[in-house]
């Protein structure tokens, strides 16, 4: 049940009859045409612009289209008043009996209420967290991570055939560093003192891959050369990092569907195939590179590189994908990544970057456009840098990862719920604020705590009703009397319900599921507002004297906690059942 959508099917229609009426002219694209909640609440319960967006091509006055729009809508039994604003806007208000309607829909549908077949099923493949397998996750990989999960699961939500991957960066010289930091920790298991020279990996966390390779080989690498254990250690610290990576993934309960190695790429034959792809398009050519920016001529020395002409793809400048001495560069296995993704056949790519890889979004984009003939859309979403506090100063933690916070650091402080919520509570590219005492506090401030005190709240209800021996479980909630729900206060709740199915929507056309927390905070402040009425206006409260209004108005309550729970469901938090 969408409503928004329902009423701007009646729009179109009515526009349609104007149409063949020779109010409009024939031709015109209703497409942007939209209904949705007004800015100002007090305007109405829907607004659309049709009368705006037509007026132009129309050849009209938006209030000539508007007067003649209001008109038709009045006589639909649903819409109470269509009114006519400013030059053109159209307000309507509309019957209690919808409102009423929305709560009987919420319980009879459960948390699949607002679920979507939007997506009709295409395939989309969601890449994020892809750190470096050189360590634990830490607090930036953690808004990525939360993220992209979320994002995926909203996609899910919406209609999509969802696919979570991990691109695993096991090709580049920071794993030999790895190995050689791994070594360092093994001579250490074998009694001798060792240095971390620049450029190597001091975490702790290395102790324990130390310690488990002299149980496998003993002291086999004792005082051998790195051609004899380098690439051996390679591959083993490499898999412990990422057996450590799972594990804090699944600290926030993440799974990932697959993970894709970088190292895979090498001898298969598919970075080639896809830089043919490109060549056999005439977008490969040998040439050279203007000097970057701030460099002096003298310091420049132009070399021939083999070039993709990623300019012919709204990209700033061409990029080499070999060196001169016939090396890839970094971009070729990324180029063969995404070939390898357009080749699975997904409808969407969607890329989770952290805001450092800022630079790589229009060569990625002209990537992807060049081998799918611009049939695969890439949208690339870059999350900003999470800065910590406690009380509002900048917070140290043990870092036990030698250099930075990891994710673990902060689960262990707060919790998954918490991190994951407030994780989303900021647009992705917008710099987050996590502070470790003000996520933890119990008021209206800190908006996981207000979502999932709404939520208790209504488990409260439910369990004195049932002491009053009144009957609410869902079936029979969703059979009450909602004609009893007459209240302003109750419909404007019942309103905010309706506005769920949309929202889901217009959150999954933008990629962004930090619209749901927003959502849910609002909601949660309407159910808020209507429990503090209720301490005013006994007529309000939850429970009544007669078992009938009493089911009516928990049916509000709990359908209220059934949307919670649904975008909680998305966003990845347990809803609370009673708070501690």
């Amino acid at each position: 049940m969408n409503l928004f959508a329902d009423i701007r099917t009646q729009v179109i229609a009515d526009l349609n009859a104007m149409v063949d009426a020779g109010q409009l002219p024939a031709g015109l694209s209703f497409d942007n045409v939209t209904v949705e909640p007004p800015r100002d609440a007090s305007h109405g319960d829907m607004a659309t612009n049709a009368a705006m967006v037509l007026a132009k091509p129309a050849g009209l006055k938006p209030r000539d289209i508007a007067d003649a729009l209001a008109a038709r809508l009045a006589t639909d039994d649903r819409i109470t008043a269509a009114e006519v604003a400013g030059p053109g806007f159209l307000n309507l208000r509309l019957s209690a009996s919808l409102w009423q309607g929305v709560i009987g829909a919420v319980l009879k549908a459960g948390t699949d209420f607002g679920r979507s077949t939007m997506g009709e099923n295409k395939k989309v493949n969601v890449e994020y967290v892809s750190a470096n397998p050189t360590g634990p996750l830490h607090v930036g990989h953690t808004r990525g991570a939360v993220f992209g999960d979320a994002l995926a699961s909203m996609l899910d939500f919406a209609g999509y055939d969802v696919t979570r991957e991990y691109y695993i960066n096991d090709g580049g010289a920071q794993v030999d560093v790895l190995a050689r930091s791994v070594y360092l920790r093994y001579l250490e298991a074998h009694g001798q003192e060792v240095a971390f020279e620049d450029g190597t990996y001091p975490g702790d966390y290395l102790i324990a891959t130390g310690e488990a390779l002299k149980a496998k080989v003993g002291d086999a690498y004792v005082g051998k050369g790195e051609d004899v254990w380098l690439q051996d250690i390679r591959e083993f610290g490499t898999e412990a990092m990422m057996d450590l990576i799972r594990s804090d993934l699944a600290q926030l309960g993440i799974k990932m569907d697959r993970f894709f190695s970088e190292k895979s790429l090498y001898g298969s034959g598919l970075i080639e195939k896809s830089i043919k792809s490109l060549d056999d398009k005439g977008l490969i050519y040998e040439g050279y590179l203007d000097p970057p920016k701030g460099k002096k001529p003298e310091d420049w020395e132009p070399r021939e590189q083999t070039l993709f002409k990623s300019t012919k793809h709204g990209d700033d400048v061409d990029r080499p994908v070999k060196k001169s001495d016939g090396a890839w560069t970094y971009f070729a296995p990324d180029i063969a990544y995404h070939f390898d993704k357009v080749e699975r056949g997904y409808d969407l790519l969607i890329d989770v970057f952290g805001a450092d890889h800022g630079g790589y979004v229009k060569r990625m984009k002209a990537a992807v456009s060049a081998l799918s003939g611009g049939t695969v859309p890439l949208d690339i979403k870059l999350t900003q840098l999470v800065k910590l506090f406690k009380d509002g100063e900048p917070f140290k933690m043990s870092k036990r990862a030698g250099t930075f916070v990891t994710l673990r650091d902060v689960v262990d402080q707060v919790g998954s719920d918490v991190t994951r919520f407030v994780m989303l509570t900021r647009k992705n590219d917008a710099p987050l604020d996590f502070d470790f005492a003000k996520v933890l506090e119990q008021s209206r401030d800190n908006p996981v705590f207000y979502v999932q005190y709404a939520h208790a709240r209504v488990n409260s209800v439910l369990r004195k009703a049932v002491e009053a021996g009144v009957a609410v479980d869902d079936a029979t909630l969703a059979t009450a009397d909602l004609t009893l729900l007459n209240h302003e206060a109750e419909l404007t709740l019942a309103a905010k319900l309706a506005e769920w199915p949309r929202l889901l929507e217009t959150a999954a056309r933008s990629n962004e599921p930090h619209r749901i927390a927003f959502y849910l905070y609002e909601l949660a402040g309407e159910f808020h507002g209507l429990w503090n009425r209720g301490n005013e206006l006994p007529e309000l409260r939850f429970l009544q004297d007669d078992p009938k209004t009493s089911q009516a108005k928990i049916a509000l309550a709990r359908s209220a906690a059934v949307v919670i729970a649904a975008g909680l469901g998305i966003l990845g938090v347990e809803p609370a059942e009673e708070m501690r």
